[in-house]
């Protein structure tokens, strides 16, 4: 046994004990007493007790005594802070957020790990809140933000992170230079008390924020993406082929006659996904849907695989594509390119009238691709039938008709089942060639989308069902169904519009929240009704016990069809693979099953650190569109109400606050039972999905922030 193994045994051992029944909490000498620790062995007692305490596994009372956290009602989570000061912890072992008040979070920052107590259980309606017991860990050694100086030579770095509620201070020997303006990094020297602003200094200048790319690059390095690849990675595949090898076709279906077209963006590059169709005597379809082989160029236990693994995914931002696999791959040999072949796992679906998928099979196929199809094509030739275009593709298109019937076939029996739509407005940022802002126009969603969207989702679908019955290593794609407070919140909502929800035996089926979409669907308040249902939904995730999918009313769901981007597809290919060649024998499927729920975990955190990247570079460049508009007046919709703010969307998704302590025609309060905010004198409402004229008051884009005001109230407003 190896002596990290022989130092966790003996830890285990004492939290045994401290875990009994019987232990009553003691003082160190009692314990050493009663768990009879041969003098020799006292430093090392010693030592094991304090990385128990240091772990949060322990808990030393003030007089001295050692207990469980547990018995102590306390437990270990996670910090989420809030530019107001206050924070919430995630608990470790699962379960709702405890709302931590400012005065009780003693200088925990974002992303610490703390250890908690929860002093009021979690109410109707309302949050658990607790107190920080100790901080264990800090979550956050390096800080991106601007810099202040002052005329004394120190400054303050005011974190981009708006869950940083304190600015860090630099002492004049530790600013590396930097001048008001510029965009920096620190690395944390102390991190403060109650009182106390945490210090740092600055270990790198990005450059001034208004320098073009220095607000991306800001983004890059706070969410901490791995831009280059290590050498190794590159070094690996230096002499990887440019096109498939002979060999590499050895023992594949080979199916280059089939009729075979992509349809993606006009500026996509990685196409990892192919589609064939034909009809059978039958009447029935035969859906093929070719996915890029990326397994087997991505060995396991490779540095490419490893790095692919540390990335878990693609990450699109607002100006560039930071990608999982290097361009020799994503944009080359895995990319399913038109007129070369190509390596592909394929998963043909015999489906008939009603959307059923009556058999299947999966196969190491070669491809190669006849038509490299986009949207745009695909649209107009389906619903506009522009003559050039069906000039141009004669050739496919009976099949593209073909294809059309199948999707509302599938689109039919989805909805039907209860599958839910999120049809949320959603931009596209155009910026010149520096980078600034020029247009934001909402994503045009069309038959062309859809009908990929509907066939990768029954081909994911098929695949998860397929690996459940199999019982093979798997990771799924899981979404829970509502939380009970955040449903009844929204049931009582959307109540006010004059929605309701159905329930069964205290739970509610998909289907009549999809109800309630469609009624809403074409009326004033769609778009906010569909918000609102939204954050009532769980976050999806991967893992790697079928959980199925309660947004898409699936039983069965995972990730397939994008292994260039996504790390769970490209180790999907790699399990049905081994399935396919017998390989999947006891010892390894126990292997990669005991592996599977960790690397879910990481795969489920990487998505939403890209999410928050991406998301946070759109802002950036939302609230940059905005600088030249002050006191331009636009319609907008009130997106969300809080204790401090109205949150107004415009019709172009640019979102800004109406600030109520600027309105000063009333003292108004927040209802949050009602999502609204009224005025105490004059009765004055404003509530979530109210449409309202506002100009913008102010644009701050070191804080990143828009603030509006009401049209009424334009007279008032002073720059």
């Amino acid at each position: 046994m190896e002596q990290n193994d022989i130092m966790q045994a003996r830890k285990e051992r004492i939290l045994a004990y401290i875990r009994s029944e019987a232990y009553i909490p003691m003082k160190r000498r009692d314990l050493r007493v009663m768990m009879d620790v041969p003098k020799e062995d006292l430093p090392l007692f010693e030592e094991l007790l304090q990385q128990l305490i240091d772990e949060g596994h322990l808990f030393e009372t003030r007089k001295g005594k050692l207990a469980s956290p547990k018995d102590l009602q306390m437990a270990t989570g996670s910090f989420i802070g809030h530019a107001r000061g206050f924070g919430f912890v995630t608990p470790d072992e699962g379960g709702d957020d405890v709302f931590i008040p400012a005065s009780e979070t003693m200088g925990a920052m974002q992303k610490d790990k703390v250890l908690y107590k929860v002093l009021h259980k979690a109410e109707k309606g309302k949050k658990a809140d607790g107190v920080i017991v100790k901080i264990l860990e800090r979550g956050m050694q390096r800080i991106v933000g601007t810099f202040e100086a002052s005329n004394k030579g120190f400054g303050f770095v005011v974190a981009d992170d708006k869950k940083i509620a304190k600015d860090i201070f630099i002492p004049k020997n530790h600013t590396k230079g930097a001048v008001s303006g510029h965009k920096v990094v620190l690395e944390i020297t102390d991190y403060g008390e109650d009182r106390r602003n945490p210090e740092g200094k600055v270990v790198e200048i990005l450059g001034h924020i208004n320098d073009p790319g220095v607000d991306i690059l800001s983004v890059i390095r706070r969410h901490e993406l791995a831009v280059e690849f290590p050498d190794e990675v590159y070094a690996e595949i230096e002499n990887l082929e440019t096109e498939v090898r002979e060999e590499d076709k050895v023992g594949r279906e080979d199916i280059r006659d089939w009729l075979t077209i992509t349809i993606d963006g006009e500026d996509a590059k990685d196409l990892d996904d192919a589609v064939t169709m034909k009809k059978l005597g039958n009447g029935n379809y035969e859906l093929g849907v070719h996915i890029a082989d990326v397994s087997h160029y991505v060995r396991e236990y490779t540095e490419l695989d490893k790095e692919a693994y540390a990335r878990a995914t693609s990450v699109y931002l607002v100006d560039r594509v930071i990608p999982m696999l290097p361009h020799k791959l994503s944009n080359g040999i895995c990319s399913l390119n038109p007129h070369v072949d190509r390596l592909a796992l394929s998963c043909i679906m015999e489906i008939d009238q009603k959307g059923e998928v009556v058999a299947h099979r999966i196969a190491e196929t070669v491809i190669n691709s006849d038509y490299r199809m986009t949207y745009t094509a695909v649209r107009e030739i389906l619903e506009d039938g522009t003559p050039e275009l069906l000039e141009q593709y004669r050739e496919i298109i009976p099949m593209l008709e073909d294809m059309e019937e199948l999707r509302q076939i599938l689109g039919r029996k989805r909805r039907k089942r209860g599958s839910v739509n999120f049809d949320l407005p959603e931009s596209k940022i155009i910026l010149d060639e520096n980078g600034k802002p020029v247009d934001i126009k909402p994503y045009e969603r069309s038959i062309s989308t859809n009908m990929i969207e509907e066939f990768m989702l029954v081909c994911n679908e098929t695949i998860a069902e397929n690996s459940f019955w199999q019982e093979m290593p798997f990771m799924y794609r899981s979404h829970q169904e509502p939380d009970e407070d955040k449903l009844e919140k929204m049931e009582q909502f959307i109540r006010g519009f004059g929605y309701h929800l159905r329930k069964k035996d205290g739970e509610i089926h998909p289907r009549e929240i999809q109800k309630v979409l469609r009624e809403a669907e074409g009326k004033p308040e769609e778009h906010i009704i569909t918000r609102m249902v939204l954050r009532s939904m769980m976050q999806a995730r991967y893992t790697a016990d079928n959980g199925g999918h309660f947004g898409l009313a699936a039983k069965y769901y995972c990730h397939f069809t994008s292994p260039i981007r996504r790390y769970p597809d490209l180790e999907i290919h790699r399990m049905i693979k081994k399935m396919l060649h017998g390989e999947l024998d006891e010892k390894s499927s126990a292997k990669y099953r005991q592996k599977m729920p960790e690397w879910a975990k990481h795969c489920s955190k990487q998505e939403r650190v890209a999410e928050d990247a991406e998301r946070d570079t759109d802002t950036l460049k939302k609230v940059e569109f905005m600088a030249d508009k002050i006191g331009e007046i636009y319609e907008g919709i009130i997106s969300g109400v809080t204790g401090w703010g109205i949150y107004v969307e415009l019709p172009n998704t640019i979102e800004g606050m109406v600030a109520l302590n600027q309105l000063d025609d009333d003292f108004y309060e927040f209802d949050d039972k009602n999502m609204l905010v009224y005025g105490k004198r004059t009765k004055k409402t404003y509530r979530l999905g109210d449409r309202v004229l506002v100009y913008v008051a102010k644009v701050d884009r070191m804080m990143g922030t828009i603030d509006f005001m009401f049209e009424d109230d334009f007279e008032m407003f002073e720059d």
